[in-house]
């Protein structure tokens, strides 16, 4: 019985050491999947529970794309989501912590109005600096489609920012001093 605790301990420290240095990065992609802070950290929790649970059959160096892919699983299970949905955004400023100036979206935000396929594979690989093999490891998908899908999110994430650039603030309107906002639409 006391080798299976120490055996167990062993395991314990074992995941702490490999999972641990990824927690940031699990947050990060689940701030993407997620949205709502509550959610998110629901998410990350669930998701390490699993990973720990599942740590003696790991093999190979690769935690974290291991890690992110049981994120991505936990997130979906959560939303009750089919490919291709996700949850609405809860925190419209920018989560980041940054603000850009009135009526100009942020990256984040445009980020978010990407469809989930692409707004999944940007976050990996801007965000969270996975390469291309470890982004195909995380979704599933070849890695041929995961070189499509980032052309194609940051076609679109650059039409959106000049859209957002190119169009004025505010403009007045008629006579007085009533102001109509314009916005551009992100993709």
């Amino acid at each position: 019985m006391m080798r299976n605790a120490e055996a167990g301990n062993k395991t314990a420290q074992q995941f702490r050491d490999a999972a641990l240095p990824c927690l940031d990065d699990a947050y990060a992609f689940a701030q993407v999947l997620m949205r709502s802070e509550a959610d998110v950290e629901q998410a990350v929790q669930e998701c390490y529970q699993r990973a720990l649970h599942q740590f003696d059959g790991l093999r190979g160096p690769a935690v974290r794309p291991w890690l992110l892919a049981i994120l991505k699983a936990v997130c979906q299970e959560k939303l009750g989501e089919k490919p291709g949905r996700r949850g609405t955004p809860a925190d419209a400023a920018g989560t980041n912590g940054t603000s850009a100036p009135r009526g100009t979206p942020t990256i984040r935000q445009l980020i978010d109005e990407l469809p989930a396929p692409l707004g999944e594979v940007i976050a990996l690989r801007e965000v969270i600096d996975l390469s291309y093999k470890e982004i195909a490891e995380v979704t599933g998908i070849p890695v041929t489609t995961v070189m499509s899908r980032l052309a194609e999110a940051r076609a679109r994430l650059l039409a959106a920012r000049r859209a957002a650039k190119a169009a004025p603030e505010a403009r007045p309107t008629g006579g007085g001093s009533k102001l109509t906002v314009y916005r551009a639409n992100a993709c």
